[in-house]
């Protein structure tokens, strides 16, 4: 079992040792551990809502499984993971560069990314050899672990710079959070709605977009002074 749980991990340590390489002030070492259990800790609390979602039964609605993928879904998972960072870091004293808020905002979303796929591969633990624990991993790793970070990087975007137009904080705020959760359940859509090539189109080119988006957020955070006073 032990061996399920480093197989679970290791998508979110080699995404997580990626995007620490981007930060030219590292943070400290308590500060990433704190943050990431922290994000799988809240995982619970996203399948607990979702779950009291689903139990309000939209399935009687035209529309309704889009209201479970879309609020029930990456709604919840979006929301859950910023509040991680909320409680742990908004005020803590080791966010003093821009920058810092889209890096511990994908610390959170790894560590959420991890608690998912523990519970993915113990869930079919007695059915599962050896490569096909392998074979789930890399699954996870290119998939779902690389979108929960790259959704919670660019709601980290929309929240620095938020700190930076107090007028408009709120207002970017949401942009970044409705825009992530846009992606993030049309992705879950096509995952769960869509067949064959147009699948397979779709996954990557949100990931695209995203994987591109954040790297230009990176850019340019870096670019901005600091905001130790947050």
């Amino acid at each position: 079992m032990i061996f399920l749980y480093l197989f679970g991990f290791l998508p979110s340590i080699i995404w997580l040792l990626f995007y620490l390489r981007k930060d030219v002030h590292p943070e400290s070492n308590s500060m990433i551990l704190k943050v990431f259990f922290l994000g799988m800790a809240f995982a619970f609390l996203a399948i607990i809502l979702e779950i009291l979602f689903r139990k309000l039964n939209f399935k009687n609605l035209s529309y309704g499984f889009l209201l479970n993928i879309f609020i029930g879904g990456a709604l919840i998972e979006e929301y859950v993971k910023y509040l991680t960072v909320k409680v742990s870091v908004l005020k803590n004293s080791e966010l003093d560069e821009p920058v810092d808020l889209m890096l511990y905002m994908i610390i959170s979303a790894l560590g959420f990314a991890a608690l998912e796929n523990i519970l993915k591969i113990t869930e079919l633990h007695p059915y599962l050899e050896i490569a096909d624990v392998l074979g789930i991993t890399i699954v996870r790793f290119i998939s779902a672990t690389f979108l929960h970070a790259l959704c919670s990087g660019i709601l980290g975007y929309f929240l620095a710079l938020s700190f930076f137009d107090l007028k408009n904080r709120k207002k970017l705020f949401l942009m970044g959070l409705i825009g992530t959760v846009g992606l993030h359940g049309l992705y879950n859509l096509s995952i769960m709605r869509i067949e064959g090539f147009l699948k397979i189109y779709l996954i990557i080119l949100i990931l695209i977009i995203l994987a591109i988006f954040v790297s230009f957020g990176f850019k340019k955070l870096k670019r901005l002074k600091s905001v130790c006073l947050i």
